[in-house]
Protein backbone atom coordinates (compact mmCIF):
# COMPACT_ATOMS: atom_id res chain seq x y z
CA UNK A 1 0.00 0.00 0.00
CA UNK A 2 2.92 2.42 0.44
CA UNK A 3 4.58 1.93 -2.35
CA UNK A 4 1.08 2.66 -4.05
CA UNK A 5 0.31 6.11 -2.34
CA UNK A 6 4.25 6.77 -3.09
CA UNK A 7 3.87 6.13 -6.63
CA UNK A 8 0.38 8.12 -6.76
CA UNK A 9 2.69 11.49 -5.08
CA UNK A 10 4.85 11.12 -7.30
CA UNK A 11 3.03 10.98 -10.20
CA UNK A 12 1.16 13.99 -9.11
CA UNK A 13 4.03 16.18 -8.81
CA UNK A 14 5.25 14.77 -12.29
CA UNK A 15 2.18 16.48 -13.19
CA UNK A 16 2.36 19.82 -11.43
CA UNK A 17 6.27 19.56 -12.74
CA UNK A 18 4.80 19.43 -15.96
CA UNK A 19 2.60 22.91 -15.04
CA UNK A 20 5.70 24.99 -14.07
CA UNK A 21 5.02 23.65 -10.33
CA UNK A 22 7.10 22.11 -7.46
CA UNK A 23 6.02 21.36 -4.56
CA UNK A 24 9.12 19.75 -2.19
CA UNK A 25 6.94 17.51 0.50
CA UNK A 26 7.47 17.62 3.96
CA UNK A 27 6.28 16.32 6.99
CA UNK A 28 2.74 16.52 7.72
CA UNK A 29 2.17 18.23 4.52
CA UNK A 30 2.14 15.63 1.64
CA UNK A 31 -0.57 14.59 0.20
CA UNK A 32 -0.97 10.66 2.21
CA UNK A 33 -1.32 12.75 5.04
CA UNK A 34 -4.54 14.37 3.54
CA UNK A 35 -7.83 13.14 4.30
CA UNK A 36 -9.46 15.33 2.16
CA UNK A 37 -10.96 14.69 -1.06
CA UNK A 38 -10.06 18.39 -2.98
CA UNK A 39 -11.53 16.37 -6.77
CA UNK A 40 -14.69 16.43 -4.50
CA UNK A 41 -14.39 20.26 -3.14
CA UNK A 42 -13.19 21.19 -6.34
CA UNK A 43 -16.27 19.84 -8.27
CA UNK A 44 -18.36 21.31 -6.02
CA UNK A 45 -16.93 24.77 -5.57
CA UNK A 46 -17.62 25.42 -9.47
CA UNK A 47 -21.07 23.97 -9.20
CA UNK A 48 -21.59 26.68 -6.88
CA UNK A 49 -21.85 28.85 -9.55
CA UNK A 50 -25.05 27.40 -11.03
CA UNK A 51 -26.84 28.64 -7.67
CA UNK A 52 -26.03 31.75 -8.51
CA UNK A 53 -26.84 32.07 -11.90
CA UNK A 54 -29.24 34.93 -13.55
CA UNK A 55 -30.77 34.54 -17.00
CA UNK A 56 -32.56 31.63 -18.54
CA UNK A 57 -30.86 28.82 -17.41
CA UNK A 58 -30.28 25.68 -19.82
CA UNK A 59 -31.07 22.17 -19.78
CA UNK A 60 -27.45 21.56 -18.67
CA UNK A 61 -27.77 23.06 -15.30
CA UNK A 62 -26.71 20.73 -13.00
CA UNK A 63 -28.03 22.80 -9.81
CA UNK A 64 -31.63 21.72 -10.97
CA UNK A 65 -33.87 23.44 -8.03
CA UNK A 66 -32.66 26.54 -9.23
CA UNK A 67 -34.62 28.22 -12.29
CA UNK A 68 -34.67 30.72 -14.77
CA UNK A 69 -34.47 34.61 -13.31
CA UNK A 70 -34.96 38.06 -14.32
CA UNK A 71 -35.85 37.78 -17.72
CA UNK A 72 -36.53 41.27 -18.30
CA UNK A 73 -33.40 42.71 -17.19
CA UNK A 74 -32.19 45.56 -19.14
CA UNK A 75 -35.64 46.63 -20.18
CA UNK A 76 -35.93 49.68 -18.41
CA UNK A 77 -32.66 51.48 -20.62
CA UNK A 78 -33.63 49.26 -24.06
CA UNK A 79 -30.56 46.83 -23.28
CA UNK A 80 -30.63 43.11 -23.30
CA UNK A 81 -28.73 42.40 -19.50
CA UNK A 82 -30.45 38.80 -19.32
CA UNK A 83 -27.77 36.87 -17.23
CA UNK A 84 -24.47 37.03 -15.09
CA UNK A 85 -24.58 36.46 -11.31
CA UNK A 86 -25.82 37.51 -7.87
CA UNK A 87 -23.33 38.36 -6.18
CA UNK A 88 -24.18 36.58 -2.88
CA UNK A 89 -27.45 35.70 -0.45
CA UNK A 90 -29.12 38.62 -2.49
CA UNK A 91 -30.75 39.03 -6.51
CA UNK A 92 -29.13 42.26 -7.30
CA UNK A 93 -26.10 41.84 -10.27
CA UNK A 94 -23.36 43.85 -8.75
CA UNK A 95 -20.94 43.90 -11.54
CA UNK A 96 -18.20 45.56 -9.58
CA UNK A 97 -17.36 42.30 -7.62
CA UNK A 98 -19.13 39.69 -10.51
CA UNK A 99 -15.92 40.90 -12.59
CA UNK A 100 -13.34 40.43 -9.99
CA UNK A 101 -15.17 36.73 -9.44
CA UNK A 102 -14.95 35.85 -13.43
CA UNK A 103 -11.15 37.59 -13.16
CA UNK A 104 -10.46 35.40 -10.72
CA UNK A 105 -12.21 32.46 -12.12
CA UNK A 106 -9.62 33.09 -15.71
CA UNK A 107 -6.82 33.24 -13.68
CA UNK A 108 -7.44 29.92 -11.52
CA UNK A 109 -7.75 28.37 -14.99
CA UNK A 110 -4.96 29.77 -16.81
CA UNK A 111 -2.83 28.93 -13.86
CA UNK A 112 -3.87 25.83 -12.82
CA UNK A 113 -6.87 24.79 -15.29
CA UNK A 114 -4.07 21.76 -16.66
CA UNK A 115 -4.73 20.10 -13.52
CA UNK A 116 -8.65 20.05 -13.36
CA UNK A 117 -9.39 17.20 -14.98
CA UNK A 118 -12.68 17.09 -16.34
CA UNK A 119 -13.48 20.09 -13.84
CA UNK A 120 -11.83 22.37 -16.51
CA UNK A 121 -14.73 22.45 -19.01
CA UNK A 122 -17.39 23.28 -16.08
CA UNK A 123 -15.20 26.25 -15.07
CA UNK A 124 -14.65 27.13 -18.33
CA UNK A 125 -18.74 27.44 -18.67
CA UNK A 126 -18.77 29.35 -15.26
CA UNK A 127 -16.57 31.59 -16.75
CA UNK A 128 -18.29 32.24 -20.12
CA UNK A 129 -21.57 32.84 -17.84
CA UNK A 130 -20.17 35.68 -16.70
CA UNK A 131 -18.37 37.20 -19.76
CA UNK A 132 -21.61 36.88 -21.64
CA UNK A 133 -22.66 39.14 -19.55
CA UNK A 134 -20.69 41.35 -19.27
CA UNK A 135 -20.05 41.89 -22.95
CA UNK A 136 -23.85 42.41 -22.84
CA UNK A 137 -23.02 45.18 -20.20
CA UNK A 138 -20.36 46.84 -22.18
CA UNK A 139 -22.03 46.65 -25.22
CA UNK A 140 -23.16 50.57 -26.17
CA UNK A 141 -19.78 52.29 -26.60
CA UNK A 142 -19.14 55.07 -23.74
CA UNK A 143 -20.82 53.37 -21.20
CA UNK A 144 -20.75 50.16 -18.73
CA UNK A 145 -23.76 49.02 -17.26
CA UNK A 146 -22.66 49.02 -13.33
CA UNK A 147 -25.28 47.27 -11.66
CA UNK A 148 -28.86 45.75 -12.16
CA UNK A 149 -31.52 45.53 -9.22
CA UNK A 150 -32.55 48.16 -6.54
CA UNK A 151 -30.19 47.32 -3.80
CA UNK A 152 -32.56 48.58 -1.56
CA UNK A 153 -35.73 47.21 -2.28
CA UNK A 154 -33.83 44.06 -2.32
CA UNK A 155 -32.59 43.59 0.38
CA UNK A 156 -36.04 44.54 2.27
CA UNK A 157 -37.53 41.47 0.81
CA UNK A 158 -36.85 37.59 1.07
CA UNK A 159 -37.99 36.63 -2.17
CA UNK A 160 -36.84 33.79 -4.56
CA UNK A 161 -34.61 34.89 -7.79
CA UNK A 162 -37.61 33.25 -9.88
CA UNK A 163 -40.11 35.52 -8.27
CA UNK A 164 -38.55 38.70 -7.10
CA UNK A 165 -40.72 41.61 -8.49
CA UNK A 166 -38.59 44.53 -6.60
CA UNK A 167 -37.67 47.33 -9.27
CA UNK A 168 -35.04 45.96 -11.66
CA UNK A 169 -33.24 49.06 -12.14
CA UNK A 170 -30.35 49.20 -14.40
CA UNK A 171 -27.18 51.74 -13.13
CA UNK A 172 -24.70 52.74 -15.91
CA UNK A 173 -21.84 54.97 -15.89
CA UNK A 174 -21.66 57.05 -19.16
CA UNK A 175 -18.80 59.97 -19.68
CA UNK A 176 -20.54 62.26 -17.78
CA UNK A 177 -21.10 60.16 -14.79
CA UNK A 178 -17.53 57.70 -15.24
CA UNK A 179 -16.99 54.47 -13.14
CA UNK A 180 -13.28 53.86 -13.79
CA UNK A 181 -13.22 50.80 -10.63
CA UNK A 182 -15.95 49.18 -12.28
CA UNK A 183 -15.03 49.92 -16.09
CA UNK A 184 -11.49 48.67 -15.06
CA UNK A 185 -12.54 45.43 -13.39
CA UNK A 186 -14.19 44.54 -16.61
CA UNK A 187 -11.54 45.18 -18.71
CA UNK A 188 -9.32 42.83 -16.64
CA UNK A 189 -12.13 40.12 -16.35
CA UNK A 190 -12.56 40.27 -20.52
CA UNK A 191 -8.80 40.08 -20.88
CA UNK A 192 -7.86 37.65 -18.69
CA UNK A 193 -11.11 35.06 -19.68
CA UNK A 194 -9.48 35.90 -23.30
CA UNK A 195 -6.67 33.47 -22.19
CA UNK A 196 -8.90 30.91 -21.51
CA UNK A 197 -10.60 30.40 -24.38
CA UNK A 198 -7.77 31.21 -26.49
CA UNK A 199 -6.95 27.68 -27.68
CA UNK A 200 -10.87 26.49 -27.24
CA UNK A 201 -12.46 29.13 -28.80
CA UNK A 202 -10.61 31.64 -30.79
CA UNK A 203 -13.49 33.76 -32.07
CA UNK A 204 -14.66 34.18 -28.85
CA UNK A 205 -11.46 34.65 -27.17
CA UNK A 206 -10.99 37.48 -29.76
CA UNK A 207 -14.67 39.41 -28.70
CA UNK A 208 -13.59 39.47 -25.14
CA UNK A 209 -9.35 40.92 -26.02
CA UNK A 210 -11.27 43.28 -28.53
CA UNK A 211 -14.28 44.83 -25.80
CA UNK A 212 -11.40 44.65 -23.38
CA UNK A 213 -9.06 47.12 -24.90
CA UNK A 214 -12.26 49.29 -25.45
CA UNK A 215 -13.78 49.05 -22.31
CA UNK A 216 -9.98 49.90 -20.45
CA UNK A 217 -9.64 53.03 -22.96
CA UNK A 218 -13.14 54.23 -21.51
CA UNK A 219 -12.45 53.39 -17.93
CA UNK A 220 -8.71 55.16 -18.47
CA UNK A 221 -9.95 58.40 -20.59
CA UNK A 222 -13.30 59.16 -18.12
CA UNK A 223 -11.82 59.06 -14.81
CA UNK A 224 -14.09 58.79 -11.75
CA UNK A 225 -15.62 56.73 -9.09
CA UNK A 226 -19.04 55.13 -9.46
CA UNK A 227 -19.42 56.00 -5.93
CA UNK A 228 -20.15 59.21 -7.11
CA UNK A 229 -22.16 58.12 -10.29
CA UNK A 230 -24.56 55.50 -9.08
CA UNK A 231 -24.18 55.50 -5.77
CA UNK A 232 -27.77 54.55 -5.30
CA UNK A 233 -27.28 51.39 -7.26
CA UNK A 234 -24.50 50.22 -5.69
CA UNK A 235 -23.39 51.88 -2.13
CA UNK A 236 -22.77 50.82 1.01
CA UNK A 237 -22.57 47.39 -0.71
CA UNK A 238 -19.81 47.77 -2.80
CA UNK A 239 -18.57 51.18 -2.64
CA UNK A 240 -15.31 51.44 -3.51
CA UNK A 241 -12.79 52.70 -0.87
CA UNK A 242 -9.19 52.16 -2.59
CA UNK A 243 -10.23 54.62 -5.15
CA UNK A 244 -9.97 53.42 -8.76
CA UNK A 245 -6.40 53.42 -9.75
CA UNK A 246 -5.86 50.05 -8.36
CA UNK A 247 -8.33 49.30 -11.28
CA UNK A 248 -6.57 50.59 -14.14
CA UNK A 249 -3.15 49.23 -13.08
CA UNK A 250 -4.79 46.04 -12.72
CA UNK A 251 -7.05 45.91 -15.60
CA UNK A 252 -3.54 47.07 -17.77
CA UNK A 253 -1.89 44.13 -15.89
CA UNK A 254 -3.88 41.82 -17.61
CA UNK A 255 -4.41 43.77 -21.42
CA UNK A 256 -0.40 43.45 -21.34
CA UNK A 257 -0.57 39.70 -20.17
CA UNK A 258 -2.74 39.02 -22.52
CA UNK A 259 -1.24 40.97 -25.71
CA UNK A 260 2.10 42.02 -24.76
CA UNK A 261 1.42 45.68 -26.24
CA UNK A 262 4.27 47.33 -24.51
CA UNK A 263 2.09 50.45 -23.96
CA UNK A 264 -0.40 48.55 -21.66
CA UNK A 265 3.21 47.83 -19.62
CA UNK A 266 4.57 51.32 -19.54
CA UNK A 267 0.94 51.86 -18.31
CA UNK A 268 1.61 49.95 -15.14
CA UNK A 269 5.46 50.95 -14.66
CA UNK A 270 4.62 54.73 -14.89
CA UNK A 271 1.97 54.73 -12.35
CA UNK A 272 2.25 51.27 -10.04
CA UNK A 273 4.19 53.44 -6.95
CA UNK A 274 1.12 56.13 -7.27
CA UNK A 275 -0.43 53.61 -5.16
CA UNK A 276 1.89 54.04 -2.28
CA UNK A 277 2.28 57.79 -2.78
CA UNK A 278 0.22 61.09 -3.23
CA UNK A 279 3.30 62.95 -4.77
CA UNK A 280 3.44 61.04 -7.77
CA UNK A 281 2.29 61.92 -11.38
CA UNK A 282 -0.71 59.50 -12.49
CA UNK A 283 -0.16 59.03 -16.58
CA UNK A 284 -2.39 57.48 -18.68
CA UNK A 285 -1.47 55.11 -21.86
CA UNK A 286 -0.29 58.04 -24.12
CA UNK A 287 1.84 59.23 -20.84
CA UNK A 288 0.23 62.17 -20.32
CA UNK A 289 -0.62 63.38 -16.52
CA UNK A 290 -4.42 62.98 -15.68
CA UNK A 291 -5.95 63.57 -11.88
CA UNK A 292 -6.77 60.02 -10.51
CA UNK A 293 -8.02 58.34 -6.76
CA UNK A 294 -5.50 56.40 -4.96
CA UNK A 295 -5.80 54.59 -1.43
CA UNK A 296 -4.99 50.88 0.25
CA UNK A 297 -2.25 48.78 1.00
CA UNK A 298 0.19 46.46 -0.66
CA UNK A 299 -1.35 43.86 1.49
CA UNK A 300 -4.58 44.13 0.25
CA UNK A 301 -6.58 41.85 -2.58
CA UNK A 302 -10.08 41.72 -3.34
CA UNK A 303 -13.10 42.51 -4.47
CA UNK A 304 -11.83 46.40 -3.73
CA UNK A 305 -8.50 46.33 -3.49
CA UNK A 306 -5.75 44.73 -6.35
CA UNK A 307 -2.26 46.07 -4.46
CA UNK A 308 -0.89 42.50 -3.91
CA UNK A 309 -2.40 40.91 -7.12
CA UNK A 310 -0.84 43.00 -9.59
CA UNK A 311 2.46 42.94 -7.64
CA UNK A 312 1.64 39.51 -7.90
CA UNK A 313 0.53 39.17 -11.53
CA UNK A 314 3.37 41.48 -12.69
CA UNK A 315 6.68 39.86 -11.10
CA UNK A 316 5.94 36.70 -13.51
CA UNK A 317 7.58 38.42 -16.22
CA UNK A 318 10.21 40.48 -13.65
CA UNK A 319 11.17 38.27 -11.63
CA UNK A 320 13.63 36.66 -13.63
CA UNK A 321 15.62 39.80 -14.57
CA UNK A 322 17.67 40.62 -11.26
CA UNK A 323 19.12 44.13 -13.08
CA UNK A 324 14.96 45.36 -13.20
CA UNK A 325 14.64 47.93 -10.59
CA UNK A 326 10.85 47.19 -10.76
CA UNK A 327 9.12 47.48 -7.36
CA UNK A 328 6.27 44.77 -8.13
CA UNK A 329 8.77 41.64 -6.99
CA UNK A 330 10.18 43.47 -3.68
CA UNK A 331 6.59 44.53 -2.95
CA UNK A 332 5.49 40.85 -3.74
CA UNK A 333 8.05 39.68 -0.87
CA UNK A 334 7.01 42.52 1.59
CA UNK A 335 3.21 40.98 1.18
CA UNK A 336 4.35 37.42 1.36
CA UNK A 337 6.57 38.34 4.70
CA UNK A 338 3.78 39.98 5.63
CA UNK A 339 1.48 36.72 5.82
CA UNK A 340 3.45 33.80 7.33
CA UNK A 341 4.02 33.52 11.05
CA UNK A 342 7.49 33.19 11.46
CA UNK A 343 8.46 36.13 9.41
CA UNK A 344 10.01 38.99 11.69
CA UNK A 345 8.26 41.58 9.04
CA UNK A 346 5.21 43.55 10.62
CA UNK A 347 2.08 41.21 9.83
CA UNK A 348 -0.78 42.41 7.65
CA UNK A 349 -3.45 40.05 8.98
CA UNK A 350 -3.74 37.87 12.20
CA UNK A 351 -4.75 34.51 12.80
CA UNK A 352 -8.07 32.35 14.77
CA UNK A 353 -6.81 30.97 18.31
CA UNK A 354 -7.41 27.69 17.52
CA UNK A 355 -5.97 26.11 14.00
CA UNK A 356 -4.28 29.80 12.99
CA UNK A 357 -6.93 30.52 9.87
CA UNK A 358 -5.49 34.02 8.73
CA UNK A 359 -7.68 36.77 9.45
CA UNK A 360 -8.54 40.64 8.23
CA UNK A 361 -10.89 43.32 9.67
CA UNK A 362 -14.61 42.97 8.89
CA UNK A 363 -16.88 40.61 7.89
CA UNK A 364 -16.67 37.27 5.40
CA UNK A 365 -13.58 36.55 6.76
CA UNK A 366 -12.87 33.50 4.43
CA UNK A 367 -12.41 36.16 1.42
CA UNK A 368 -9.46 36.79 2.48
CA UNK A 369 -7.84 33.09 3.46
CA UNK A 370 -8.94 32.14 -0.42
CA UNK A 371 -7.41 35.26 -2.30
CA UNK A 372 -4.90 34.98 -0.04
CA UNK A 373 -4.17 31.23 -0.54
CA UNK A 374 -4.38 31.80 -4.38
CA UNK A 375 -1.67 33.97 -4.50
CA UNK A 376 0.76 32.44 -2.16
CA UNK A 377 0.55 29.29 -4.32
CA UNK A 378 0.79 31.33 -7.53
CA UNK A 379 3.75 33.54 -6.43
CA UNK A 380 5.20 29.90 -5.45
CA UNK A 381 5.05 29.24 -9.07
CA UNK A 382 6.73 32.18 -10.11
CA UNK A 383 9.57 32.12 -7.80
CA UNK A 384 10.07 28.30 -9.04
CA UNK A 385 10.79 29.29 -12.26
CA UNK A 386 13.06 31.45 -11.05
CA UNK A 387 14.81 29.64 -8.80
CA UNK A 388 13.68 32.32 -6.27
CA UNK A 389 13.24 32.05 -2.64
CA UNK A 390 12.38 35.54 -0.43
CA UNK A 391 14.07 36.70 2.40
CA UNK A 392 12.05 37.69 5.42
CA UNK A 393 14.85 38.74 7.79
CA UNK A 394 16.33 37.09 10.73
CA UNK A 395 17.46 34.15 8.59
CA UNK A 396 14.18 33.43 7.30
CA UNK A 397 14.06 32.21 4.35
CA UNK A 398 10.95 31.49 2.33
CA UNK A 399 10.83 28.60 -0.22
CA UNK A 400 7.84 27.24 -2.63
CA UNK A 401 7.75 24.11 -0.63
CA UNK A 402 6.44 26.66 2.38
CA UNK A 403 4.10 28.73 0.87
CA UNK A 404 2.66 25.42 -0.04
CA UNK A 405 2.39 23.57 3.29
CA UNK A 406 1.24 27.22 4.79
CA UNK A 407 -1.60 27.42 2.09
CA UNK A 408 -2.66 23.75 2.91
CA UNK A 409 -3.33 24.84 6.27
CA UNK A 410 -5.68 26.95 4.91
CA UNK A 411 -7.35 24.96 2.83
CA UNK A 412 -7.66 22.13 5.15
CA UNK A 413 -9.23 24.50 7.82
CA UNK A 414 -12.01 25.78 5.46
CA UNK A 415 -13.04 21.93 4.62
CA UNK A 416 -13.19 20.85 8.12
CA UNK A 417 -9.61 20.64 10.13
CA UNK A 418 -10.67 23.19 12.60
CA UNK A 419 -11.75 23.00 16.15
CA UNK A 420 -15.33 22.76 15.09
CA UNK A 421 -14.55 19.96 12.52
CA UNK A 422 -17.06 21.96 10.38
CA UNK A 423 -16.63 22.07 7.06
CA UNK A 424 -17.43 25.68 6.00
CA UNK A 425 -18.21 24.68 1.97
CA UNK A 426 -21.74 23.21 2.01
CA UNK A 427 -22.74 19.87 0.71
CA UNK A 428 -18.41 19.37 1.36
CA UNK A 429 -18.56 16.59 4.25
CA UNK A 430 -20.61 15.34 7.05
CA UNK A 431 -21.01 18.44 9.05
CA UNK A 432 -21.08 21.81 7.09
CA UNK A 433 -24.01 24.95 7.65
CA UNK A 434 -27.55 24.55 7.02
CA UNK A 435 -28.76 27.37 7.64
CA UNK A 436 -26.61 29.77 4.86
CA UNK A 437 -27.88 33.23 4.84
CA UNK A 438 -29.14 32.89 0.75
CA UNK A 439 -33.03 33.42 -0.32
CA UNK A 440 -32.93 31.12 -3.11
CA UNK A 441 -31.63 28.38 -0.46
CA UNK A 442 -33.27 28.89 2.24
CA UNK A 443 -37.03 29.26 0.26
CA UNK A 444 -38.65 26.01 -1.03
CA UNK A 445 -37.82 25.53 -4.56
CA UNK A 446 -40.24 26.72 -6.92
CA UNK A 447 -41.00 22.79 -7.52
CA UNK A 448 -41.40 22.18 -4.41
CA UNK A 449 -43.38 25.02 -4.28
CA UNK A 450 -44.58 26.60 -7.66
CA UNK A 451 -47.13 29.63 -6.13
CA UNK A 452 -45.03 32.77 -5.65
CA UNK A 453 -43.59 33.79 -2.51
CA UNK A 454 -44.50 37.50 -1.81
CA UNK A 455 -41.56 40.18 -0.49
CA UNK A 456 -42.36 39.97 2.83
CA UNK A 457 -44.18 36.49 2.73
CA UNK A 458 -40.40 34.84 2.73
CA UNK A 459 -39.61 36.00 5.94
CA UNK A 460 -41.85 33.22 7.81
CA UNK A 461 -38.96 31.08 5.97
CA UNK A 462 -35.89 32.54 7.26
CA UNK A 463 -37.05 33.60 10.43
CA UNK A 464 -37.98 29.40 11.35
CA UNK A 465 -36.02 27.17 12.85
CA UNK A 466 -35.96 24.29 10.26
CA UNK A 467 -31.90 24.17 8.16
CA UNK A 468 -32.71 25.43 4.29
CA UNK A 469 -34.64 23.85 2.17
CA UNK A 470 -32.47 23.72 -0.94
CA UNK A 471 -28.58 22.86 -0.49
CA UNK A 472 -26.48 25.28 -2.31
CA UNK A 473 -23.86 23.00 -2.66
CA UNK A 474 -20.10 23.91 -2.93
CA UNK A 475 -20.99 27.36 -1.42
CA UNK A 476 -18.57 28.37 1.19
CA UNK A 477 -19.73 31.03 3.40
CA UNK A 478 -17.65 33.79 5.34
CA UNK A 479 -16.74 31.47 7.99
CA UNK A 480 -15.80 31.71 11.60
CA UNK A 481 -15.13 34.68 14.27
CA UNK A 482 -11.67 34.84 15.36
CA UNK A 483 -12.34 32.67 17.86
CA UNK A 484 -12.90 29.94 16.13
CA UNK A 485 -16.53 29.70 17.00
CA UNK A 486 -19.49 30.11 14.10
CA UNK A 487 -23.16 30.12 14.68
CA UNK A 488 -24.70 28.81 11.53
CA UNK A 489 -27.58 31.05 11.84
CA UNK A 490 -28.99 32.90 8.89
CA UNK A 491 -29.14 35.70 11.09
CA UNK A 492 -25.52 36.24 10.47
CA UNK A 493 -24.48 37.52 7.50
CA UNK A 494 -21.25 37.84 7.61
CA UNK A 495 -20.80 34.40 8.79
CA UNK A 496 -23.19 32.29 7.04
CA UNK A 497 -23.01 34.39 3.63
CA UNK A 498 -21.67 32.96 0.34
CA UNK A 499 -20.29 35.30 -2.34
CA UNK A 500 -19.29 34.21 -5.74
CA UNK A 501 -15.60 35.72 -5.10
CA UNK A 502 -14.85 33.79 -2.11
CA UNK A 503 -14.98 30.77 -4.29
CA UNK A 504 -13.77 31.57 -7.71
CA UNK A 505 -10.16 32.14 -5.86
CA UNK A 506 -10.44 28.38 -3.98
CA UNK A 507 -11.13 27.33 -7.71
CA UNK A 508 -7.28 27.29 -8.45
CA UNK A 509 -6.18 26.35 -5.03
CA UNK A 510 -8.50 22.96 -4.94
CA UNK A 511 -7.45 22.74 -8.36
CA UNK A 512 -3.58 22.34 -7.42
CA UNK A 513 -4.42 20.05 -4.39
CA UNK A 514 -6.36 18.04 -6.16
CA UNK A 515 -3.28 17.47 -7.96
CA UNK A 516 -0.83 16.93 -5.56
CA UNK A 517 -3.19 14.14 -3.76
CA UNK A 518 -3.51 12.65 -7.17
Amino acid sequence: MRNIIMCSINMSLLILAAAGISVMATAGTTAASSRFDYADALSKSILFFQGQRSGRLPPSQRMTWRKSSALHDGFDVHRDLVGGYYDAGDNVKFNFPMAFTTTMLSWSVIEFGQLMGPELQHAREAIRWGTDYLLKATRVPGSVVGAVGDPNADHSCWQRPEDMDTPRTSYVVNKQKPGSEVSAEIAAALAASSMVFRHSDRAYAAVLLRRATQVFEFADKYRGSYNDSIAAGVCPFYCDFNGYMDELIWGASWLYKATKAPNYWNYVKNNINYLESNNIVVRNVNGNPVPSSQGGSISEFGWDAKHAGINILVSQWVMKNPHNSNPFVPKADQFICSILPESPAPKSISYSRGSGLLFKPGGSNLQHATSISFLLLVYGRYMKLANKVVDCGNNVHVTPARLVSFTRGQVDYILGSNPLGMSYMVGFGQKFPRNVHHRGSVLPSVAQHPQHIDCHVGYSYFNGHDPNQNVLTGAIVGGPAEDDTFKDSRFDAPQSEPTTYINAPFVGVLAFFKALRH
